[in-house]
């Protein structure tokens, strides 16, 4: 005989909270959604009914390894981007609530025809914006051939594929312009601030796409350069920031030739994202 699905996302609450993670109800209650295939009604209707064994079993494998701080788009393998879902796996960094300003704003100047995301990983933000303009097409580029077969499984998935291409490169090696459209999420973390990270971040998201080390702007320092001779006539660049690098990021572009327009904030009102023209 099973507990009732309320009983146990009430164990997982205290599991999950004594071992420090936050928001322990929300993943709790997103875990047991994901370990019986429920929506979120559904799962509502059911929380005095008793699992099955099978549900109770996937579903305290996931908290045991929610507990030992395992992100929780690992363990559901998708994580939610501009209201669509992402396959994530340790090969990719988990897309970010931060990184949807940059989608915000583009959305607002666009649309564009022609996108090049360097660094593409998940490859949500251009996967994204392809979704949000029918008419345009999109080249991704990273070095990790884990994380591009991410990205093409998710172009696939979300029905941009035949408008996207992703090439295993370095930055923007044997990619050929102009793009009306760059964008842009790099590696930007510091090498001293890496210890403050969460251990969901730490010590599961790939160390490659999270700092580039020393202050954290060698990417923007490499990409900078390679930037106007890409661009159409008139076109953005568009690329996310550490909350303390605006000033540093926008001194490199404007001397690679570049218009820097303007800095926007994240929710928190956080420098996030630098946008310049050709």
């Amino acid at each position: 005989m099973t507990a009732t699905r309320a009983a146990l996302i009430q164990q997982a609450v205290t599991k999950l909270t004594n071992a420090g993670v936050p928001d322990a109800i929300r993943d709790a209650r997103l875990l047991m959604r994901w370990a019986g295939g429920h929506d979120g009604a559904g799962l509502a209707a059911a929380m005095n009914e008793e699992t099955s064994p099978t549900e109770a079993a996937h579903f305290a494998d996931a908290v045991d390894r929610r507990a030992a701080r395992e992100p929780l788009s690992h363990i559901t393998g998708q994580r939610l981007f501009w209201d669509r879902a992402f396959q994530v796996t340790p090969d990719v960094l988990d897309p970010r609530p931060e990184t949807e300003c940059l989608i915000a704003d583009a959305l607002h100047r666009g649309p564009f025809r022609r996108i090049l995301d360097i660094g593409t990983g998940s490859g949500c933000i251009l996967v994204t914006l392809l979704a949000e303009w029918p008419g345009a097409t999109g080249i991704g580029t990273d070095t990790s051939l884990a994380a591009l077969q991410i990205a093409a499984r998710n172009a696939e998935t979300l029905g941009v594929s035949a408008r996207t291409e992703f090439v295993t490169t370095n930055w923007t090696d044997g990619v050929d312009g102009p793009f009306d459209l760059i964008v842009s999420n790099p590696p930007y973390i510091g090498a001293d601030e890496m210890e403050h990270l969460s251990p969901e971040v730490r010590l599961h998201e790939p160390h490659a796409a999270l700092t580039p080390g020393g202050d954290g702007l060698d990417a923007y320092r490499a990409i900078a350069p390679r930037l106007r001779p890409l661009l159409a006539p008139g076109g953005i660049v568009m690329v996310e920031i550490g909350p303390t690098q605006s000033e540093a990021v926008a001194a490199l572009f404007a001397g690679a030739g570049l218009n820097v327009q303007m800095i926007i904030p994240d929710l928190d009102q956080r420098a996030r994202v630098v946008v310049a023209q050709a």
